[in-house]
């Protein structure tokens, strides 16, 4: 009996030992997930109000993060994923959500703080590499956003210095004060409506809210914190007329008064002609909507627009529209008997507005009927409503007015462009039964689709030796990018050529040890 109460007691320490070598910490488990996935706004000088680049920053605030995190609030992703999946999302896994959950529930202790990765630093100058073929910068502006004036949106005409006509492949927005610019749109105008406004003004630039002033303009991209950089597939581009004027939207929140801000787009274009890639609002409260967009104080309503495709059109994305009292908006298409999901956005917020890309590009076909229905809170049980008390709102570009538009991002179809692929990752929204890296350990091929030149990124808890494969539909191993190669701990970037692959989906292996890990790899030359 003494020797049986022995054996249970070693065996609950064991136990008990086991368990607190399972504990997670913020070192080894939550710094790397914070680092890749929030401190690109939660850094100094950041957008976000605090950053969460230390441990003593992250466990002050544990509980709130957790709770943010279960609640899928943070990060910052309106579109329904369950609905449709997107590129570049901006979510958790949930195997990360449950680590922060685990985290802040057992303590928020640090760990060993020699195992947390190095703080991540980022480019002032953007992301995109090489040298951009022209820059569009705004000039040094001085916020005028108090608290008491509320958010301004402020357009700014930058000469187009291009001779001819230009097809716009990447380009990115780089804030010249990242804490004070909330979002970018950047149009193109043929029309001099937005030179004259500019003109109307003393200050740098005009003040529109809804759009910027003319609705011939066209809209070349958009930007908002955390966002990957607008890139289009290889062979495709939005044209940007040689006699039109750039006119650059930027949002500046209540509370930024006195700030300066000097924020610039860089260009990327074709040397030579590319497909058109044509950003429209093909469902508008103009020309497609069920009845007028109108709105009574202290009330909701919903509306839906539809139109019926004339031709084959190749998708890569959607860009919905509305102004502070949309609450939810669902756009897709019906063909036959399919319905095809573009984007499902449930708790609508404006400032967080985006250019949706679809993982794959999407074929639309011929006489498909477009949708979108939207849903309107005109009450004061809108926290969003921009008046107390609420008054008739109907359509236009102020504050207080209303817009339902659907921008589509897409190209005449070609046979083909249903397999062209954006973005190949995919964020596992339910815990997988394995993970074979621990989650301080990173793997990750940029950029994703690759041309001739592909970066991998790693990051590893110790040094040893690594494999790095390059494996085809079949399981073969086509290519074979590192053989035994020494990798040391920490953050690590090795460039491989993969000009010799033919286009097409492969898997990239990263084998250390007996761990092994993979990546969807798409080569487009």
């Amino acid at each position: 009996m003494y020797r049986k109460l022995l054996f249970l007691v070693a065996l609950a320490c064991a136990a008990g030992a086991d368990v607190n070598a399972q504990a997670t910490v913020w070192s080894t488990d939550v710094a790397p997930i914070l680092f890749n996935k929030c401190a690109s706004c939660h850094r100094p000088g950041g957008i976000a109000p605090f950053s969460l680049t230390t441990f003593s920053e992250a466990s002050t605030r544990a509980a709130s993060i957790s709770a943010a995190v279960h609640s899928k609030t943070m990060p910052p992703w309106p579109p329904d994923p369950h609905y449709s999946r997107l590129a570049h999302e901006r979510l958790l896994s949930a195997t990360e959500i449950n680590k922060i959950k685990e985290w802040a529930a057992g303590g928020a202790t640090q760990g060993d703080p020699t195992k947390a990765p190095p703080v991540p630093t980022f480019n002032p100058d953007g992301d995109l590499a090489g040298a951009p073929d022209m820059i569009a910068k705004i000039p040094h502006y001085t916020s005028t956003a108090t608290n008491a004036k509320g958010d301004v949106y402020q357009c700014f005409v930058v000469p187009n210095t291009q001779s001819a006509d230009k097809f716009i492949t990447a380009f990115e927005a780089i804030p010249g004060n990242r804490p004070i610019v909330h979002h970018v749109l950047v149009y193109a105008d043929t029309t001099g409506t937005a030179v004259g406004l500019d003109a109307a003004t003393t200050e740098p630039g005009y003040t529109s809210f809804g759009g910027i002033g003319t609705d011939d303009a066209i809209l070349l991209g958009g930007w908002v914190p955390g966002t990957a950089p607008l890139k289009y597939p290889t062979g495709f581009g939005v044209k940007l007329p040689k006699d039109a004027d750039i006119v650059i939207q930027i949002h500046y929140p209540a509370g930024s008064d006195g700030q300066v801000d000097s924020t610039k787009i860089k260009f990327f274009f074709s040397p030579t002609p590319v497909r058109d890639v044509f950003i429209i609002p093909a469902l508008n409260h103009v020309t497609n909507i069920d009845k007028p967009l109108v709105i009574p104080a202290n009330q909701t309503k919903s509306f839906t627009e539809q139109q019926l495709l004339p031709y084959n059109i190749s998708l890569l994305g959607v860009a919905p529209h509305m102004h502070l009292i949309g609450k939810e908006i669902n756009v897709f298409g019906v063909s036959g008997a399919d319905t095809l999901k573009f984007i499902n956005i449930k708790n609508w917020d404006f400032h967080w507005q985006g250019f949706y890309m679809f993982k794959k590009m999407m074929k639309v076909p011929i006489f498909t009927m477009l949708y979108s229905n939207a849903f309107y809170d005109n009450t004061t049980n809108n926290p969003r409503n921009p008046s107390n008390p609420p008054i008739l709102v109907k359509e236009g570009e102020g504050t207080k007015d209303e817009m339902m538009l659907t921008y589509f991002i897409a190209s005449m179809y070609q046979n083909g462009d249903e397999n062209i692929v954006i973005d190949p990752t995919t964020i596992e929204l339910s815990v997988p039964n394995t993970n074979a890296f621990g989650a301080q350990e990173l793997f990750e091929p940029y950029p994703n689709p690759a041309s001739n030149q592909l970066i991998v990124k790693t990051y590893l808890a110790k040094a040893e030796r690594v494999n790095i494969q390059v494996v085809n539909a079949l399981g073969q191993v086509v290519k074979t990018l590192a053989n035994n190669e020494r990798m040391e701990e920490g953050y690590a970037a090795r460039t491989y050529s993969v000009s010799d692959l033919t286009n097409g989906m492969y898997q990239l292996r990263f084998i250390a040890g007996e761990r092994v890990k993979t990546q969807k790899l798409v080569v487009q030359h």
